[in-house]
């Protein structure tokens, strides 16, 4: 019984002293513009997955990379009056020994190798630094890309290429000017 009077006295001394101390208020702003989009993203093209199908290591070993595999970015309804260029830019983790190349998730069993993506002239796109600029037109427009599979330097010498499935997720961004 003392030490619940002794509980209740110190609580109540608790919060007495809590509301006698003086406090300070502080205000924080937030502001903001809201804008519209120059275009709008097509429909599913908010995921895209890409297949590389079966790799034979025997060709990753004489070629050092696969032929590119296409894709697209869609943007349909485009207004200039909002924006006449799209930046796009691509993140993801990086190829610990390939710069500027997409690592693959842990869960793959396949290593060795890295994703690279280009544009559809063949230009290199660095995932994390480099931006892809593009022009726009009224209505629809697409950002054509590339992507293939690099081996890694000391995997394509040493014939160390692991075998299995892979995953690797990027992603993208767009801004308009």
């Amino acid at each position: 019984m003392f030490s619940i009077i002794k509980f209740y006295i110190l609580l109540f001394l608790t919060v007495l002293i809590c509301h006698s101390l003086p406090s300070i208020a502080e205000t924080i702003n937030f502001d903001g513009i809201f804008v519209e989009d120059a275009c709008d993203l097509y429909p599913g093209d908010e995921l895209i997955t890409l297949d590389f199908g079966t790799i034979a290591d025997k060709y990753l070993y004489l070629n050092s990379r696969t032929l590119s595999e296409s894709f697209s970015i869609r943007l349909i309804n485009c207004d200039l009056s909002l924006g006449r260029e799209i930046n796009a830019s691509f993140n993801g983790y990086e190829n610990s020994f390939l710069s500027g190349y997409l690592a693959l998730d842990p869960v793959s069993q396949a290593n060795g190798i890295a994703i690279g993506l280009e544009t559809d002239t063949g230009e290199k796109i660095d995932i994390n630094t480099k931006n892809h600029t593009q022009k726009l037109s009224a209505g629809n427009n697409e950002i054509r890309l590339k992507a293939f599979i690099q081996g890694e330097p000391s995997a394509l010498t040493n014939k160390t290429i692991s075998y299995g499935t892979f995953i690797s997720t990027l992603t993208f961004f767009l801004e308009y000017n």
